[in-house]
């Protein structure tokens, strides 16, 4: 069995000129393309552990990329963060399937 290739972040976000807000107040991540809102990421963060509840992309930004791209940008930023995940949203447990290099983030909920 081979080690698997930790995929580079670049290659992950499709697109280029994007820009992540964070509002810790509420608790969520904005994404950007130019002046143009994308969607967010929304998250409780408690000792030092950050649950993802949920990944909203707008619609006519579906299927190409950005959500993919939020979480990429997101999960880099927790990682540099020293935070631990718990992924309750659908969009961010697939993504782990696909990018398993983030696997070690994880907690246990229970």
């Amino acid at each position: 069995m081979t080690a698997q290739q930790p995929h580079n972040p670049v290659d992950k976000i499709v697109h280029h000129g994007l820009r992540l807000d964070h509002d810790a107040d509420r608790g969520r991540y904005s994404l950007w393309h130019g002046s143009t809102f994308i969607g967010f990421l929304g998250y409780r963060l408690e000792d030092g552990v950050a649950t993802i509840q949920h990944t909203i992309v707008n619609e006519e930004f579906g299927r190409r990329g950005y959500a993919r791209a939020l979480v990429t940008l997101v999960l880099d930023r927790f990682r540099n963060d020293g935070l631990k995940i718990i992924p309750e949203c659908s969009y961010v447990q697939d993504y782990l399937r696909r990018y398993p290099e983030y696997n070690d983030m994880v907690v246990d909920a229970g």
